[in-house]
């Protein structure tokens, strides 16, 4: 059953309420609070889902770019944990080893050398 916000008009305070669809719009809400049955309902923090497209044009759009060096292996490890966390999922833990020791401060090319099956053995950090 879903959750719905309200806040009650007589003692001010928020109230999560359940219903389920069936009932909502035909039970009273009462405020669990003060018992008043002037409580208006409010809108809720909304979650929009992006495709993998989207999440990615809007990493390489407007300042998103900003401050990235890509000779700067610390910068490039900041941009791709940024980038981890625009997918929304996790990448793994060979991703995330690369993020920290770019981090760090550690050269792709050293962290290619350590990790040879890298990325199944594409140039995952070459351009």
């Amino acid at each position: 059953m879903p959750f719905y916000d309200y806040r009650c008009q007589a003692c001010g305070k928020p109230a999560r309420l359940q219903f389920s669809y069936s009932e909502y719009g035909k039970v009273q809400p009462v405020c669990p609070h003060c018992g008043s049955l002037e409580i208006k309902r409010r809108i809720s923090r909304v979650a929009l889902g992006k495709s993998e497209d989207a999440r990615m044009d809007s990493m390489m759009e407007g300042d998103s770019l900003a401050g990235l060096d890509e000779n700067d292996p610390r910068s490039l490890g900041k941009f791709m944990r940024k980038m981890g966390n625009e997918m929304g999922e996790d990448l793994g833990d060979e991703f995330n080893e690369v993020v920290d020791r770019l981090e760090k401060g550690e050269s792709p090319e050293a962290i290619e050398q350590s990790m040879p099956d890298l990325g199944g053995g594409a140039d995952f950090l070459d351009d």
